[in-house]
């Protein structure tokens, strides 16, 4: 691989060796992500496709690539592709199949949103805790009038998903005091919890009903698509809180809105909902006792360092090994 720091223009007469597609994310200019690469490999060409016909023109002749999406047009021109490096820790939304039938490894960034997320999450069940809603309201109104709150310490939190975000946040819950307990595909995995459960109903019961709680990181996937539905909410304890970061659809909004309603559940913070985005007009807006936030909890302006790095040590091991296998975070061989 050979150093150059060509810029988005399409030059034909030098073939990148790591394609960045034009798409950013966090309204983050894509160009940022490049440049992160090229300081970690200054012997390898990094190029920027700005427009669709530069990624067309571009991936032609390129090994790797790596983006937060992949058009599946895009692999009639790719001829020469072995690497798609997703920068999303999901990758459901990607051609996996067509991926996999032209030998195309993929990796994903997992990883990337562990300390961004689990803060946001931590931050939620604070705020909700503590009632900070409340105090802002009156500080508003200029008001000096005391109010009830809550403790965290010595609560029960459950986390569904221990992959890198929810492994994070449980880290992150040690010093509070309180049970973690984690919900996993693979409950022999085991996590930095005090007692792990699998996704069959009767071990998700159980985690629920113990629940003060319940932090949603999990993938959607058809075994948690609806997971938190009206059989979980009247499984759950009237005073629990529930955190979402993980997609809308895990969790049934109807049912949701129901259980605030009738005083199930004592709030909810929403970093996703379904849909999404949440319509103006959609009755979760209007209760107090929930906080929406935009798909926001993924945000940070070291999103593309963390990026970079994965990226960067694959690279470095396909130059030394001449392998597309066992990368980190590899998701298709």
């Amino acid at each position: 691989m050979t150093g150059n720091r060509a810029g988005t223009s399409v030059d034909s007469s030098s073939n990148p060796d790591v394609l960045v597609l034009r798409r950013g994310t966090h309204g983050m200019p894509v160009e940022a992500y490049a440049e992160n690469l090229r300081n970690r490999l200054p012997e390898t060409t990094v190029k920027v496709a700005d427009t669709p016909t530069a990624e067309r023109e571009l991936i032609h002749e390129t090994p790797i690539v790596t983006g937060m999406t992949f058009d599946e047009s895009l692999l009639e021109h790719a001829e020469k592709l072995r690497l798609f490096a997703c920068a999303y820790a999901g990758t459901g939304h990607l051609p996996l199949e067509a991926l996999a039938d032209r030998s195309v490894a993929v990796t994903n960034a997992s990883g990337v949103h562990g300390p961004n997320i689990a803060e946001h999450v931590i931050g939620s069940m604070l705020a909700i805790t503590r009632r900070f809603h409340v105090g802002e309201r009156r500080q508003r109104r200029r008001e000096w009038r005391h109010y009830q709150t809550h403790e965290f310490q010595g609560s029960t939190v459950t986390v569904v998903g221990l992959g890198a975000i929810g492994q994070a946040i449980c880290e992150r819950l040690e010093p509070f005091g309180v049970e973690r307990l984690g919900i996993r595909h693979s409950p022999e995995k085991g996590g930095p919890v005090e007692e792990v459960f699998g996704y069959d109903d009767a071990s998700v019961y159980e985690a629920l009903s113990r629940t003060d709680y319940l932090v949603l990181a999990c993938p959607l996937t058809e075994q948690t698509r609806g997971l938190i539905d009206e059989d979980a909410f009247d499984t759950l304890p009237p005073s629990t809180v529930l955190v979402n970061v993980a997609r809308g659809p895990v969790v049934d909004t109807d049912a949701l809105v129901a259980a605030i309603r009738r005083n199930g559940i004592r709030g909810a913070a929403l970093d996703v909902t379904d849909p999404e985005p949440l319509p103006e007009s959609h009755p979760l807006w209007t209760f107090e006792n929930v906080r929406i936030t935009p798909h926001n909890s993924g945000y940070t302006p070291r999103y593309y360092d963390r990026l970079a790095d994965v990226v960067a040590r694959n690279v470095t091991t396909i130059r030394e090994t001449g392998s597309y296998r066992d990368l980190e975070n590899q998701v298709i061989p």
